[in-house]
């Protein structure tokens, strides 16, 4: 009898266990998209978000643990698909992936169904005016600190000059000069504060830098990243005022050059 019902519990024991190994991929899955992710996030739906990341064509490690290399995969992601790159995983963002991931789309929730298309990859060695005029294509051999200062400058590129905006909060309603290189510079985590046109005189490195240089005096501020002039004056290139991506490049006569250290 003690014997029976030993096998009894042993047949019972195993029936749940591969009960639960079913049923663990569908808990994960209702767990999906319900927090945010970021850096330091850990757990199944972490890594679940990874396998759907890599499967959309955004390579990380699929080990359930939120790093750098997941946050790198989920900046690239953002860009492909026109929102803010900061590298962190809104629901949005991962219900967004999933679906890549599973008809190799990306739609942007809430749009209608409006499919963006991952820009063509730029093998040259500077940035280019992206197809709608407004943002900018980072070369694919830039390093990643000037891919993020790129799309941090993308992120304003709609917004008017406002004198003293983005000195004293980032996110603000308008920049002017000194406060829109500011904000890419800190995008690409070369910044902590804003500074004004004057201070750039003296930050970083004296000269051009080989990925960024900012051009200052005492009354203007701006930027070239990658080759491609980021100014909220148009100097001559014909573009409305404001911090915008410029096609044409400006005298830098009476501009104090400087970059960041290594860029």
């Amino acid at each position: 009898m003690a014997r029976n019902e030993l096998a009894r519990t042993v047949r019972v024991c195993v029936a749940l266990a591969a009960m639960a190994i079913l049923l663990v991929p569908a808990t994960a899955d209702a767990r999906y998209a319900k927090r945010t992710l970021a850096t330091g996030s850990q757990g199944s739906d972490v890594k679940l978000f990874q396998k759907y990341l890599t499967q959309a064509g955004f390579r990380t490690s699929v080990d359930g643990q939120y790093g750098r290399s997941t946050a790198t995969a989920q900046r690239s992601f953002e860009r492909s698909a026109g929102r803010r790159a900061d590298g962190r995983a809104t629901p949005s963002d991962q219900r967004l992936v999933r679906r890549a991931a599973r008809s190799g789309d990306i739609e942007s929730e809430g749009t209608g169904g409006n499919t963006y298309a991952a820009p063509e990859p730029n093998t040259t060695e500077r940035a280019r005016l992206a197809a709608d005029g407004r943002t900018a294509i980072a070369p694919e051999g830039a390093p990643q600190e000037v891919k993020d200062a790129i799309a941090a400058a993308n992120r304003i590129t709609n917004k008017p000059y406002k004198y003293g905006g983005g000195h004293g909060s980032w996110e603000d309603s308008g920049y002017d000069c000194s406060g829109s290189v500011s904000y890419a510079l800190h995008g690409g985590g070369l910044l902590r504060s804003p500074l004004d046109s004057g201070s750039f005189m003296s930050w970083g490195r004296a000269g051009r830098g080989e990925w960024i240089t900012v051009y200052a005096n005492s009354g203007h501020a701006y930027a070239v990243i990658a080759g491609l002039r980021f100014d909220t004056s148009s100097a001559g290139d014909g573009g409305e005022k404001g911090p915008r991506w410029r096609s044409t490049a400006r005298s830098s006569s009476g501009y104090t050059a400087r970059h960041p250290g290594g860029f």
